[in-house]
């Protein structure tokens, strides 16, 4: 597979820059001179709007820009593309940077779209979920045949997250379905269900969600409205955050998106989310798990996903309280005095919260 020595970036039909590699295999960023005097920054700290070339850190994405790093696959999408390459003879190592933005191409979650597209041939075939979950439990056992690998790379997308995922476009809407992990309880769909539902009821902008064969979670993908995409960028991905660490505080959160958003009712939105993973006990809450849209001209807390109990790194979650992995209602209640969120407004949230899950 021969690696392009520069992608272009583009954002809804709109160039956006090019990135090329350095010699120590590092990108470099250039924005466009068309989306320099009509468009946005696409990492307002790590990529301003203005002319000249970006020069990536080494750390944490080796290399990346964490804008970028967004597209990439994680979990199941990496899962299936490194197998699917040593299928067809290419060490996954030894692909470039360049090569897997290119390998995005057009299915990377967010507006973002990378070409030359390498692809690998194949056409999607009609879904049958309870095949599909059948085919994935194959390949967690790993022993999946070739055509099956090839068939859910297709459908997954450039899909992030550890749990086995497929998208789907139904009658003009589009989805993403997600089925059990092999350390999963078998009605995970039905209890990820469940917290949508609750995320809701406690004032938290939630996508449109289902079941579907009453088996599998479905959840509408806030990425994309109409014909558009829209600019999606993670905490992790915005503020160069390793998501595979305790890398982060609420209270940095809080802040970086009253920085970037400029905006105080986003900060008690995702104020908000703090409280509802800590009363669920949703300790999975790495940098990843955060993230913003841009759209309508303004930088936004996106809808919320990956609403979920569950046990984070030694049981404890991955996004400190105010220092604390194992918080109590005064962490809560200190972070909103560090991010300068007023006492009552934080109280009055926290009891809402916690009436929605109790009742």
């Amino acid at each position: 597979m021969r690696s392009p020595e520069i992608v272009h970036v583009a954002m809804n039909n709109q160039a956006v820059g090019r990135v090329a590699l350095s010699p120590d295999q590092r990108l470099v960023f250039e924005y466009d001179s068309e989306w320099l005097r009509y468009g946005f920054s696409i990492s307002p700290l790590y990529l301003p709007l203005q002319p000249g070339a970006f020069t990536a850190k080494a750390t944490p994405f080796q290399g990346n820009f964490g804008v970028f790093a967004d597209s990439l696959p994680d979990g199941w999408g990496n899962l299936l593309l490194d197998r699917v390459l040593r299928k067809n003879g290419i060490y996954p190592y030894d692909l470039t940077l360049l090569q897997r933005l290119a390998l995005v191409g057009q299915a990377g979650m967010g507006a973002l779209e990378y070409t030359p597209e390498l692809t690998f041939k194949g056409k999607r075939t009609d879904i049958d979920f309870l095949q599909l979950a059948a085919d994935i439990a194959q390949i967690l056992r790993n022993e999946a045949d070739p055509a099956t690998l090839e068939q859910l790379y297709l459908q997954a997308g450039s899909s992030a997250g550890a749990r086995p995922k497929i998208m789907l476009r139904e009658n003009g809407k589009q989805w993403l379905v997600k089925f059990p992990a092999s350390s999963d309880p078998q009605d995970i769909g039905h209890i990820e269900y469940k917290y949508s539902i609750l995320a809701r009821k406690a004032g938290l902008e939630m996508p449109e969600t289902r079941l579907v064969e009453d088996r599998f979670f479905c959840v509408r993908r806030f990425d994309r409205k109409n014909k558009s995409r829209i600019h999606v960028a993670s905490a992790a991905g915005l503020l160069h955050a390793d998501f595979r660490l305790p890398s982060l505080d609420y209270a940095d959160i809080i802040k970086a998106t009253r920085m970037v958003t400029r905006n105080e009712m986003e900060v008690l939105k995702m104020f908000r989310l703090m409280v509802f993973n800590v009363l669920i006990g949703n300790r999975d809450d790495h940098a990843k798990n955060f993230s913003f849209v841009f759209e309508s001209g303004e930088w936004k807390c996106s809808p919320v996903y990956d609403l979920l109990p569950s046990r984070g790194m030694n049981g404890q979650h991955f996004t400190s309280i105010a220092g604390s992995g194992t918080p109590t209602e005064a962490d809560v209640f200190a972070v909103a005095k560090q991010t300068s969120i007023p006492l009552a407004k934080a109280k009055a949230i926290f009891e809402e919260c916690r009436g929605a899950i109790l009742s």
